[in-house]
């Protein structure tokens, strides 16, 4: 299936010089979106993970789903001041500018395997932060999953050298 004729073009979002990849075509597409949900789930059924780390709010979207498919447990990773517990954090950069993401303390146990899970690879930022907090907490990656890969920024570079997956590149 062409997932980009999915995908819309927003010129200038969040900001000027910005092209933001909207995904809310494909969400509301129910082929669509279970075609990705299950092409990930079936890239990622031999990682071995036992949960799925996914951060807010867009990789909630596809971490969510494909854990419920994969019959394995999920974590959500939030901006700070979100989680009810306490919590773990970590701050790195984005395309535009920085932030932070904070998890529970209590989610990642020391040798679990966790697949990553977001909708987009950009600047690697997010990504990084995600397995800064996994390995924090003693755990694993087992494998990394996008549905889009910007190819023109160097996303991969912030991977920690793990291999990651796609299913869509721009």
């Amino acid at each position: 299936m062409d997932l980009r004729q999915y995908i819309r073009d927003v010129k200038d979002f969040p900001k000027d010089g910005i092209v933001f990849f909207d995904i809310t075509p494909l969400l509301s597409n129910p082929t669509a979106f279970r075609y990705a949900v299950d092409a990930l789930a079936e890239r990622f059924a031999d990682c071995k993970a036992d949960k799925i780390v996914a951060a807010e709010a867009r990789g909630f979207l596809f971490g969510a789903p494909l854990a419920y498919k994969m019959n394995i447990g999920f974590i959500p990773v939030r901006k700070p001041g979100k989680l009810p517990y306490k919590t773990t954090s970590v701050s790195y950069d984005l395309e535009y500018g920085t932030d932070s993401l904070c998890m529970h303390v209590d989610a990642v146990q020391p040798g679990d395997n966790i697949l990553i899970i977001d909708d987009l690879l950009a600047t690697g930022g997010t990504t990084n932060g995600m397995i800064q907090l996994v390995k924090g907490n003693g755990g694993s990656i087992a494998g990394i999953g996008y549905l889009i890969e910007l190819g023109f920024l160097d996303g991969p570079s912030k991977l920690d050298g793990i291999p990651h997956q796609y299913l869509l590149k721009l």
